[in-house]
């Protein structure tokens, strides 16, 4: 939920109001195959005209989709980018998770309150200031970052505060941060970031684009294209790492059903920014790679599901798939022969829970983001019940290269059992955060010297390798190799390739404070163990970092993340203990002395520019 609007004036919308959006709401309905899917578009179309959701709209939703109302109540509660209250003219939301704090987000976000005299949560008497302390914003790379209605802003310093509340409807826009490749290779993913003009189609045709996606259609069969996928060893690089060729041949040749591609673009692991990249940057990429992908399987309707806060990459995405249709490579008789692809871009609404595939397809459908049984697995029973294929974005950014050049040469650009190249995002205490490509064969160690390293005066203590659901990595252990299965043998996990450095500044209990309150707030709720550990967990550890530990809670900690491995229906729940037992595990003696002497190791250090604060030293 977001936070409500205080000496905000209450509104209310009446059905005369909401009768003005029935065309709108047609086309909206029109795109799906059944009216319940456009549950969230429709809930969004209502809050852009009239910046919030009563129940008067609850309900004129819910006789459009056919459901009762208490269901888009449910809805409305589930997600947090609905407000059911007026917030202000501009809603200010401030990243809090460890990315950002790590580059002093607490001490802006505290020079925020104090500058406008609320605390988050609250509006402003006029109603001109809505401030609100939020989960990632997935720009790890600009941190401390922030969020104003739908544009990013950061780094946020005194400057950038200064000009919000003098000018907000003239901030800066978020700075294109890539920073090249790590080592002697040619870029595959990144080679048109910094081009001029890269999101509209005639660059991206002049650049050979579209070039794959017609050899795919015109020349090739299905199974040709799943061998040579198959061949390059591409693995999902979403986080799982399962064989993108294997997964695609799951899909049955024949099916009284119709079959559905649905492109997993709700990037929301803390430390994260590559799938924006691609979206904002090269978006023709990733349609060229949903009409292979649909070739290989037999798909002839496509869904990508953006992350509901990536305003500005949606935009640019349905502007590159108008564009694509104009040129005949979208709709009926794509490159002039039978083919078909219909491309629909949803936008979600903020649950970092719909990152897992079936809650991302429960949310597609209407509902709320609630993972789902296995099995059936989507390519059997899916979307609308149909199988159904599920990439992510970078995945699918990948395979035009692959048929351009070759399943064997794309392979040859990784190590082991995983092929090809890979968009690594570096945050934290580093000199150069942002994105970087390398071989999957690249060191941990290699990405962080590329980067500059940590700050001058500063070691490097401590790294998390794969996203905040990674287990961590100590100093000596960063020289492991970036594949799936190297760093699966050093007990962590790829996951979604977002670095996160901490230097020696770094307190761990507060870091690990961040992981389990991000959990806790993020757990869907539908599975006990998941449910109340991750509630339980952040308990104990914000009682610690309060000076209130206790000799057992390190045990207990441990404990509890253990007991709730294995035992929920998605993997939520394990990627919230794992944080738990590789913290404490790994640096137990820093925890120890918490408990013990109800203080931390380190002493206040020099905030580091932009920082406001230290926001590592003891509470």
């Amino acid at each position: 939920m977001q936070p409500p609007a205080t000496d905000v004036k209450r509104q209310e919308i009446s059905p005369a109001q909401l009768k003005t959006l029935d065309a709108s709401a047609q086309q909206i309905l029109a795109k799906y195959e059944f009216p319940r899917a456009a549950t969230l578009p429709l809930l969004r179309l209502v809050q852009e005209r009239f910046g919030f959701i009563n129940t008067a709209a609850e309900e004129w939703v819910a006789g459009l989709v056919g459901v009762a109302a208490v269901h888009i109540h449910e809805v409305v509660t589930f997600y947090t980018l609905f407000h059911q209250q007026p917030v202000g003219t501009y809603h200010i939301q401030v990243c809090q998770n460890i990315a950002c704090a790590l580059r002093g987000a607490e001490g802006c976000l505290a020079s925020l309150s104090e500058r406008l005299g609320i605390t988050p949560g609250q509006t402003t008497p006029d109603g001109k200031f809505t401030l609100s302390a939020v989960e990632c914003l997935c720009a790890c790379e600009a941190g401390p970052v922030m969020q104003v209605n739908d544009q990013y802003v950061g780094p946020v310093s005194a400057q950038v505060i200064d000009a919000l509340l003098k000018t907000p409807e003239a901030l800066p826009e978020l700075p294109v941060v890539f920073q090249g490749t790590v080592g002697l290779v040619e870029p595959v993913l990144s080679k048109r970031f910094n081009f001029k003009d890269s999101t509209l189609i005639e660059t991206y045709v002049r650049d050979e684009g579209y070039q794959a996606a017609r050899k795919a259609v015109a020349e090739l069969t299905p199974d040709q294209v799943i061998a040579e996928v198959t061949k390059a060893n591409l693995r999902g690089l979403g986080g799982a790492g399962f064989p993108t060729g294997k997964k695609w041949s799951f899909i049955p040749k024949e099916s009284a059903k119709p079959k559905f591609l649905v492109v997993n673009a709700d990037e929301g692991e803390p430390g994260t920014i590559k799938d924006r990249y691609i979206i904002a940057r090269d978006p023709h990429r990733l349609i060229e790679g949903m009409i292979i992908a649909a070739r290989a399987t037999g798909c002839r309707k496509a869904y990508v599901y953006v992350r509901g806060e990536y305003a500005e990459p949606a935009r640019i995405l349905q502007q590159a798939i108008d564009e694509a249709y104009k040129y005949g490579f979208l709709g009926q008789h794509i490159f002039n022969t039978d083919a078909s692809l219909e491309i629909v871009l949803h936008r979600g609404a903020g649950a970092y829970i719909c990152g897992e595939e079936t809650a991302l397809l429960s949310s597609l459908e209407g509902g709320k983001g609630f993972p789902r049984l296995k099995p059936p697995f989507p390519a059997i029973a899916g979307l609308f019940g149909s199988p159904t294929v599920i990439n992510n974005v970078e995945t699918l950014a990948c395979v035009p290269t692959i048929l351009n050049k070759g399943g064997e040469w794309f392979a040859k650009l990784g190590y082991g059992k995983t092929g090809g190249m890979r968009l690594y995002s570096i945050s934290g205490h580093i000199k150069k955060p942002g994105l970087y490509e390398a071989s999957q064969g690249v060191t941990l160690r290699e990405l962080i010297e590329a980067a500059g390293g940590v700050p001058e005066g500063r070691t490097l203590k401590a790294v998390i390798p794969g996203g905040i659901s990674a287990k961590i990595l100590r100093a000596d252990e960063v020289g492991v190799r970036m594949d799936f299965d190297s760093l699966l043998a050093a007990g962590t996990m790829a996951g979604s390739a977002g670095i996160i450095v901490m230097d020696d500044s770094t307190c761990m209990l507060q870091a690990l404070w961040y992981a389990a309150k991000f959990f806790a707030h993020e757990s869907c709720g539908q599975c006990s163990p998941c449910r109340e550990g991750t509630g339980w967990i952040f308990k104990i550890i914000d009682r610690i970092v309060k000076g209130q530990g206790r000799p057992q809670d390190l045990d207990i900690l441990m404990g509890v993340a253990s007991n709730m491995e294995g035992r929920t229906i998605c993997v939520f729940a394990d990627a919230a203990a794992w944080p738990v037992q590789s913290y404490i595990s790994k640096f137990r003696e820093e925890f120890e002395l918490h408990v013990r002497e109800k203080r931390c190791h380190l002493t206040p250090a020099p905030a580091r520019e932009p920082l406001a604060v230290n926001v590592w030293s003891s509470r």
